[in-house]
């Protein structure tokens, strides 16, 4: 070799260790990058993302950038973003109004195109903003404090960041749509006003992926996946990808209170994934040090292999389900939070609220209902069907088991 390319031979040797890290990620670096968004998201320079602040757009350009380092096509109405203005109600008996005029609180959803030059594409949603200060939704019951909500719902954002890493190196016979969702938390604005003014066509769209609070996989490695009756190529599928002996809770409702809803009712399969309630929801304390990220690189190699998987099937069949919409009505409440990943017989309880009924009761976490006043409980739909027949003022016996022992006690309303 002359002498004078000598010179030339660190800087080849690093050109050729950078472009070697080019590739699609391994667990270590998906759990690398994880933790630096839900950082970022999550952190009190950002306020809570609630809709409208400047904490908000501050995390919606963060996920532009880190879309556009990925190389993804621009899909919004203003490159990344899709800004939308929500006249918020003068009274409790008027919806919201969302569009693009008049005076109200603007969020922005951000949307991202992968190019597989297909005829179909696959849409994977995520919500990315918070409560803010707390407010309405917040469960807090102290002074006003920052809800970082990282697990509500930076969790869901990161993954989607790192669903976009992975499948920019897969070959795949669809399209992917990345969109980060804004206003999730007053009503599902941005999906709502996505799949009104979508940005592409939605008879183009094969399914839809949620992901809401997918950062908290339990012990027993828990991960409900709603959904799963919109579509019958769905059910076949969950077991044989399983491959990290995940405990799935599968409910068939394309109908719930995140995203996916927005998408359902455009009779499009949905399939929404969750790892579960905690004590932690809507309140300060919902930080990035609460996170199972291990649990995380988990639940997204799943989504991963389950979009594999059906990647080779045409266009998916949509089934209409029996939705929670069609269930019973009720005005009073035991301010309980219900365990979403509960699957035995009754309704576990995951929290009690401070000052309602079942705290003056002396229901605790970890109690199962199996008895509402004369209703006999199986499971969260006849837990609900029994609390519909009650009115504020109403009495009642509540029997459940603590630690294998009955316990019987009465309920205000």
């Amino acid at each position: 070799m002359k002498p004078h390319l000598l010179k030339f031979i660190p800087l080849l040797i690093f050109g050729l260790l950078v472009g070697s890290c080019d590739g699609p990620p391994t667990d270590e670096t998906l759990l690398t990058e994880l933790k630096k968004d839900i950082a970022f998201l999550a952190a009190d320079d950002l306020g809570g993302r609630a809709i409208g602040t400047e904490g908000e757009q501050k995390a919606a350009e963060y996920l532009a950038d880190e879309f556009g380092k990925l190389g993804l096509e621009p899909r919004g109405t203003d490159g990344f973003f899709q800004e939308f203005t929500v006249s918020k109600p003068s009274s409790p008996h008027e919806e919201a109004v969302i569009g693009t005029d008049g005076v109200g609180i603007t969020g922005r959803n951000v949307i991202a195109f992968l190019d597989k030059k297909a005829d179909k594409t696959i849409v994977i949603g995520a919500h990315f903003d918070h409560l803010g200060m707390g407010g309405e939704g917040s469960l807090h019951r102290g002074e006003k404090a920052i809800h970082n909500g990282a697990d509500d719902n930076a969790s869901g954002t990161a993954a989607l960041l790192a669903l976009a890493k992975i499948f920019k190196y897969e070959t795949l016979k669809s399209n992917i749509l990345f969109v980060a969702f804004s206003g999730e938390e007053n009503g599902l604005w941005g999906s709502n006003y996505f799949v009104k003014t979508p940005t592409l066509e939605l008879k183009t769209v094969n399914y839809m992926i949620n992901m809401d609070m997918v950062g908290r996989l339990n012990q027993e490695k828990s991960l409900a996946i709603y959904g799963v009756g919109t579509s019958p190529s769905f059910t076949t599928i969950l077991d044989p990808i399983n491959t990290d002996s995940l405990k799935l809770v599968p409910s068939e409702s394309g109908v719930g209170p995140s995203d996916h809803t927005s998408f359902y009712l455009q009779d499009l399969p949905v399939l929404h994934f969750f790892t579960g309630q905690h004590a932690d929801y809507h309140k300060p304390s919902d930080d990035a040090d609460k996170i199972n990220y291990e649990g995380l690189v988990k639940v997204v190699r799943y989504i991963s292999r389950l979009i594999a998987q059906l990647d080779g099937e045409s266009k998916l069949a949509f089934t209409k389900t029996k939705d929670s919409s069609d269930s019973p009505r009720f005005t009073v409440s035991m301010g309980v939070v219900p365990d979403y990943l509960y699957d035995g017989k009754g309704m576990r309880v995951d929290g009690v609220s401070e000052g309602k009924p079942a705290q003056a009761a002396g229901l605790q976490k970890g109690d199962i209902v199996i008895q509402l006043g004369d209703s006999t409980i199986n499971d969260m739909m006849g837990y609900m069907r029994a609390l519909s027949i009650f009115k504020k003022g109403d009495s009642t016996q509540v029997v459940v088991e603590r630690v294998g022992q009955k316990i019987s006690v009465k309920v205000k309303f």
